[in-house]
Parts: structure tokens; sequence; C-alpha cells
């Protein structure tokens, strides 16, 4: 578990170069052993810039292009996502460097990280996620896109102010319970507020899932996420522009990783400051992972999600004279009986519906997919328990 810093701005220790610091386990080389057979080298994505993806490994970090054969034959969701594993085979011919750096000006690397290699990889191979965050892709064409891959913990961060809105939480948690993750809900910017444990009191009963009130700022309340901050683990901020992501991933690594800004005054929104996926290791062992605010979240097969995000109206249905209740006036629907007596919200229901419609009307191609991915994501979250819980037996830490 990390020690939190009393103050952003006070620089770690340069973090070294290793695949552990990257979160490589027993369970990933067990993986990676038939690529490791071939030659290639394990690696893993830590951002990704037009078609380039930033690479970390064992000696440091350089760059990993994907060939024009892998990239047509790569089902949808297929190509590399920050946070994967991959199998990539060296080269000294492309001298590159690191990509996105140049194209913000005035700003210097993240320190605690060692220069980008000279020479482009080649990535060959993309090890089996154990977790991934996925969304419908924004815009008019219905297609799949990977937030990020193998994630433990996902922290959605929404700012205690008057862009909280409990429909869009609603979202991001069924995307995080569908993705295998642990979902916790983080309400930033508390110094704002004086309604924080009222809400958070509130929301933990509404989500299913813990619910954290806490200030970037000025540090509040942050203590209380040391917890995930195991080393080796993986989270991942996400949320709207403007909840004070970069600034909760600034405090928690001690110094100026990301820039961040004000939100807007006369509406409570935020402005983007965060343009790409990027992961960064925290000084005691976490990795972070920041995202830039969404504008849309389209859910994307995420039936098991969002039935777990409603499952008190799931067992409230159960109860309903019909198997086939609509919950619109049927006589016997349990579910319009709670909402007639006021304990059940009427903005959830439509939540629930609306939810549910939208997951139902996606293809069942996809459906069948991510299915077959989750059974591997649950085997692989299994096997790693069992081998986390062998290691202790072994150890005498039982």
């Amino acid at each position: 578990m990390t020690a939190l810093n009393d103050e952003a701005g006070t620089e770690p220790a340069t973090l070294p170069h290793s695949l552990e610091s990257w979160g490589w386990n027993e369970t990933w080389a067990d993986a990676f052993a038939p690529s490791a057979a071939a030659g290639l080298t394990p690696a893993r994505v830590i951002s990704q810039h037009r078609g380039r993806w930033l690479l970390a490994g064992e000696s440091g970090e350089w760059l990993g292009l994907v060939t024009g054969k892998f990239r047509h034959e790569a089902a949808v969701g297929d190509l590399p996502a920050v946070g994967d594993w991959i199998g990539c085979a060296m080269s000294a011919e492309n001298d590159q460097a690191r990509p996105g750096r140049e194209a913000r000006p005035g700003r210097e690397a993240p320190r605690g990280r060692g220069e980008a290699r000279s020479g482009a990889a080649r990535i060959d191979v993309v090890l089996p996620r154990r977790t991934a965050l996925t969304r419908r892709a924004a815009g008019s064409k219905v297609t799949l896109q990977v937030v990020a891959a193998n994630v433990d913990v996902l922290l959605v961060a929404t700012s205690l102010n008057g862009d909280l809105n409990p429909r869009r939480l609603e979202r991001y948690v069924a995307m995080g319970k569908e993705s295998g993750a642990e979902t916790v809900v983080l309400l930033t910017k508390s110094d704002l507020s004086d309604d924080g444990d009222a809400l958070v009191a509130q929301l933990a009963e509404e989500l299913r899932v813990t619910v954290v009130a806490l200030s970037g700022r000025t540090g509040e309340g942050l203590n209380a996420v040391s917890p995930w901050l195991q080393a080796g683990r993986t989270l991942a901020l996400v949320g709207s522009s403007g909840v004070g992501k970069s600034t909760l991933l600034n405090r928690l690594a001690g110094q100026q990783l990301m820039d961040t800004s004000e939100i807007r005054e006369d509406d409570s929104r935020g402005r983007h400051t965060t343009t790409h996926r990027e992961l960064f290791r925290l000084p005691g062992g976490a990795l972070l992972l920041d995202t830039p605010g969404m504008r849309e979240l389209g859910l994307w097969d995420a039936d098991e999600g969002v039935a777990e995000t409603f499952d008190d109206l799931v067992e409230l249905a159960t109860r309903c004279r019909f198997a086939d209740c609509s919950h619109r006036g049927e006589p016997g629907c349990a579910i319009q009986e709670e909402v007639s007596a006021g304990r059940l919200d009427e903005q959830r229901l439509e939540s629930y519906r609306q939810l549910s419609q939208e997951v139902a009307e996606q293809p069942s191609s996809v459906a069948a997919k991510r299915a077959k991915d989750r059974r591997f994501g649950k085997s692989v979250r299994t096997a790693a328990a069992e081998s986390t819980s062998r290691k202790a037996f072994l150890d005498g830490d039982y």
C-alpha cells in the first residue's frame, strides 16, 4: 500500500523499470510462454497515439507498431489498448521519438520514466485480457471501443457540484461491473460541497458500490483510496471533463504529471485537459491510468453489468405477477408498487429501462464474442487468486 504525499509537487525517486513494476506476475508469464518460445519480448501498452503505441518493458520504453496484416485481420476491439500485455519483435530500423510529447510544447516528459528507446518494435501478439473496459464508440457507427485493458479497479470520478448526475454514474458503474474490474465511485471536489456525507450514503445504496468523497486539491479524504493502491494493481480513472481526475493523479503521484484546469463557473462543467489515455506508475507501486473526459458513454454488450447495477430492480421483477412484465402498468407489478409507495425513484426505473433496451439492440455476434471473453477473463482471475492463495500458504501467511 502506498503512502500518500502531503503536498503535490514533491518529486519521488526515479522509478526503476522492470516488468513487475508494470504489473507483470506469474499468471502473465504463463500466458506469455508460447510467445517467449517464439522469441518475442513482453511489454505493456502504456499509451496510444494515432496508430502508434508506447510500450514499457524490462529495459525501458519504446514505440510499437502493428503490421498491415495484423490490422487487417484483427476483429473489432482486438487491436492493442492501453493496459494490454503484448509480445513484440524488436527492430533497430525505425528511429522515432516518443509519440505525443512533441505535440504539446512547454510540457516536459513525466519524471520518473526513462527515455523511450530508439527503434520501433513490431507488435505480433496481444495477450488475452483479464478485464476490458469497453463502450460504444462515439458517433453514429455502431462499433466497439476498448477504453482500457487489464484494469483491476475502476475509479469513477464525478465532482460534488452542479454537474453531479446519478444517471450518468449508473452508466459508468454498469461499464465497470461488466468489465470484471472492482468499481469504486469517487465524489471529487468535496471541499466545494457541504452534502458529501449524505450523497456518499445515498449513492452507495443506489449503485451497490463503494463511494468515497475526497478533494484532490486539498488532500481531504485521500487516505480512503489507500486500500486500492497496492503494488502491481492497475487502476483506471474515468469520468467527465473537469471532475478532477488529473488533479487526483498528480496528488497521488506527488508531482505534476498531467495538466489541469478549473471548471466553468456558469454551468459547473469542466474543460478537456487530458487528451489521451496513459498509464502511470505511482511511488508505492500501483499503476493509475488517466483518461480523457467522455462526452458520450454508450454501453457495449453490458447486460450483466446493467443487471448488477440494478440488482434491486431485477430482484423486484421476480415478484411481478407476469414473467414478461414491462413494469409500465400491468396488474401485480411489484416494481410499480414500489414507485407508487415512494420507495423507488421513477427516474432510476426509467434509466434501467433505457440501459436494458440499449444493450438489447446490439448485434448478437458481439454478445457471443463478449461472452467468450468474459469466460476467459473469469478463468484467469480465478487462477490468479488460487496462485496467490498457494503462495500465501507456502509462505506461512495464512
